[in-house]
Parts: structure tokens; sequence; C-alpha cells
């Protein structure tokens, strides 16, 4: 593997974080970082594969890698195609976008073959937030390697108004069908959220010092932001979730956790599908936002501690390979 670059100076994690690149079954190359793999850092529990959301990128889960290593949990985290500074698939750099969600398996396929070829340490888990949580989902039914899994406001459905979902499927059908797919979702545009949204009301946490934390990394490494969907990755996205909601839950021990206040994912999707689990466990987080790990200090402890625990609680299970 070859090295990749690693902002150390903005993830404010675990000393010695170190980032490769990978390329994937289909050409593309990706990037992954980890944290806390040496073994002097206590890494003694196992390693976290951290599945990042929508616009994210390895170095906003520094300050969770550390809460993790407190712990005695190595992370490593991914920055999928068409995001962070993995390749992009379409010109305009800001665009989120992907020709088939199922082409997120490949990242996840290079990712779990390059944490065995570094010789992380065992078992390995999941964390997995908003689009991460979907892509998470069908790599535990496609076989994932872990022994159990933490979803953080799992994108298992798209929060709209019900009189807005017929037009959202509507253009994002016809974007794909009439070639463009490219273009933005309506009501997104080339800007990162975190970036133009004031503090008051925003979206994603209640804690001033959280925001301000992604706000700076945005600033020190703007090459690393993401704006609005595309057309295309809106119909991917919206096809995902329905179809693994006609699948039934994985036996993988899980825990999921979600802020009262979700409003970007679709709650409802995801009490109900934990409701269903087994061995599933649902943690509402009163007050929370869609980056409940990235709440208050002792909001963020409250959940890292319940995590751990969770894990530890599950550490022997068996795992079984991709594509099992």
């Amino acid at each position: 593997m070859e090295s990749a670059p690693f902002f150390e100076d903005i993830a404010d994690g675990p000393k010695g974080g170190t980032a490769w690149w990978l390329t994937t079954d289909d050409g593309l190359r990706i990037r992954i970082g980890a944290w806390g793999h040496g073994s002097e850092d206590g890494a003694k529990h196992g390693t976290i594969l951290l599945f990042p959301g929508r616009t994210e990128y390895i170095e906003k889960y520094g300050r969770a890698a550390r809460d993790l290593l407190s712990r005695g949990y190595a992370t490593l985290a991914i920055d999928w195609r068409g995001q962070g500074l993995a390749d992009r698939m379409v010109d305009d750099p800001v665009t989120g976008h992907v020709h088939r969600f199922s082409d997120y398996q490949k990242d996840v396929k290079a990712m779990v073959a390059a944490a065995e070829s570094l010789g992380l340490p065992r078992p390995f888990f999941l964390l997995a937030h908003s689009m991460g949580g979907c892509i998470g989902l069908r790599a535990l039914h496609e076989g994932l390697p872990v022994t159990a899994a933490a979803f953080s406001a799992p994108m298992w459905g798209i929060a709209m108004a019900p009189t807005t979902r017929p037009a959202a499927w509507a253009l994002a059908w016809g974007g794909k069908m009439f070639g463009f797919g490219h273009l933005n979702a309506p009501g997104t545009g080339g800007d990162s959220y975190v970036m133009i949204a004031p503090f008051e009301d925003n979206l994603l946490t209640t804690d001033p010092d959280m925001f301000a934390y992604m706000q700076d990394q945005g600033r020190a490494h703007p090459e690393l932001l993401l704006g609005g969907p595309s057309l295309r990755w809106l119909h991917e996205a919206l096809s995902e979730c329905r179809a693994l909601g006609r699948l039934r839950s994985p036996h993988h021990p899980t825990i999921t956790f979600l802020g009262s206040n979700e409003r970007i994912v679709e709650p409802d999707r995801v009490t109900a599908r934990m409701a269903r689990w087994p061995n599933g466990e649902l943690e509402m987080i009163e007050g929370g936002e869609h980056e409940v790990l990235m709440e208050g200090p002792a909001t963020r402890a409250r959940i890292f501690d319940r995590m751990c625990r969770f894990f530890a609680d599950h550490a022997n299970g068996t795992p079984h390979a991709i594509g099992a």
C-alpha cells in the first residue's frame, strides 16, 4: 500500500495516525486511515471499521478515534469513492456522486483486505454513521467479517416531506435515464452544509465546540469538503434504502444510537428496523441531532462507553468472510 496524505493537524486524534491509498477492483483510488494500530498504542480489544457518512472524510473522526483508543480499540476509517481525497467520478469535485450504490461494497472489500494486510488487532467491529449505515447494513448481509456492529443515525431512509418524495423519485429516475444524473439534486448545490449553516438550529450537533471543530477542518482543508448529492446518487440511495428495507435483519449483535431531534435520515425506518433486529438494541439520545457521535462531552462519553461495553460483551462472536 502507498502512503497517502493525512492531516493530523486538524484531526485532533491519537498520535501516530497514518493514511494509505487503496485501489478498488474497478480501478478507483480511495483512502483509508488508521489510529492505534501500533502494538504500543493499547488497542488490546480489537479494531473498529469506521464507515463515515456522505460528505465525510477520515480526519473528521480523529476525536472519535481518540475516544475509542482510550477504551482499547484501534480505528480504521475510509474516504468513500467520490468524497474526501478519494477519486471523483464526475467533473465537479464537490458533487457527491456514485454510479451504483453497490459500488461502495468494492470500497468495503478493499478496506477489509487492507485491515487484514496491516495486521490490525482482532476482532473487528463495525461503527457506521448515516450513509455509512446504509453501506454497512448491506455489507453485513454480504459477510462483513465483524463480530458486532454499532450504527449512528443510519441512513435506512432519507427524511423528506411525504409530498416531496414522489417528485424526488421522478427527478432522480429522470436524471439516471436521460443523462443528467451528474447534476445536483434539487435544493442542493456546491457548498458544504457545515460551512454555510449557522450554529443556531443546525441539523448536526448541539455542541458549539464540535461544530467549530468541523468548520475549522473545512477552512484548513477545503479539498476534503463535499456539497450536495447528484441526482444519480439520490436515485441510487433511495433504491438501496428500499431494497434493504425488504430484507430481514442480520444476526450480528447490533446497537444503534439515534438523536431524538434527527432530521436528516428517516427516524421511523430506524426504529422499525431495530424493533425487529435479533440481538439488536436502540439507544435514543435525548435532544441529539444527526451527529450523535459529535455531541457534547458528556453525551459522547455515554455513547462510547455504552458502545464499547456492547462490543466487549460480544467480542467472542464468529465473523464471516466477505462474500460468504
